[in-house]
């Protein structure tokens, strides 16, 4: 990734990023995969002050924002947390995730005195295998009550 694209709300300035609502994190995530699909259920029935977002990587926006990170749009090795215009990505993407969640989620902040590496490791093999861990599904669909937090 160029340095350019660390900068906060890069994505603004790129052509190929259709323009969002970026007022709240956004997480984007792999809308196949029964992992991640599981994550976004567990994040939506806890993030009670509904700070996040959510956007499935398969959509237009989600794929210009895996190119525009420099990622494969293709295959979703990573979700990203887009939080003040920033993205975060694997392990520290992951921490930043749940601890936004309040207490007593914000304890997974503990793990950030894990070496990256060693942690970025972890994620990186539980990603690899995530599909056949969970397996693979159709793109999730959001409750009625839940629609006003996906970006389509």
């Amino acid at each position: 990734m160029s340095v350019g694209r660390n900068a906060a709300y890069s994505y603004r300035g790129d052509a190929a990023v259709p323009d969002f609502a970026d007022d709240r994190p956004l997480i984007v995530f792999d809308g196949e995969c029964v992992f991640c699909s599981g994550w976004v259920k567990f994040a939506l029935k806890h993030d009670r002050r509904r700070r996040y977002r959510f956007l499935a990587a398969q959509t237009p926006l989600g794929e210009a924002l895996y190119r525009h990170y420099g990622l494969d749009a293709r295959d979703y090795e990573t979700n990203i947390l887009i939080d003040e215009g920033r993205a975060f990505f694997k392990s520290d993407g992951s921490i930043r995730m749940v601890a936004g969640l309040g207490f007593p989620y914000s304890l997974v902040n503990i793990f950030r005195l894990l070496p990256r590496r060693a942690a970025d490791a972890l994620y990186e093999f539980i990603a690899r295998n995530r599909l056949k861990i969970a397996g693979r599904q159709s793109c999730m669909v959001p409750t009625p009550e839940q629609r006003s937090r996906f970006i389509a």
